[in-house]
């Protein structure tokens, strides 16, 4: 697997905003809503889901390659 590109999908993005929640709630006290888990738990389902489609892509793209 080479220099495969990004597909042009803001994963990164969504890993830093992820970060950025997580890290906001490990520095205060008190407990945590269920807002705040819902808005945590919706970024990871699409990077999970953002991921899988930047597999897909690559594994078309490597089949295209070996043609």
């Amino acid at each position: 697997m080479g220099n495969l590109p990004d597909h042009g999908l803001p994963l990164v993005q969504l890993k830093e905003q992820r970060r950025d929640l997580v890290v906001a709630l490990q520095n205060r006290k008190g407990p945590v809503s269920s807002w705040e888990l819902m808005q945590i738990a919706a970024i990871q389902q699409a990077i999970s889901a953002f991921e899988d489609v930047i597999a897909d892509l690559d594994a078309e793209l490597e089949l295209e390659a070996a043609a």
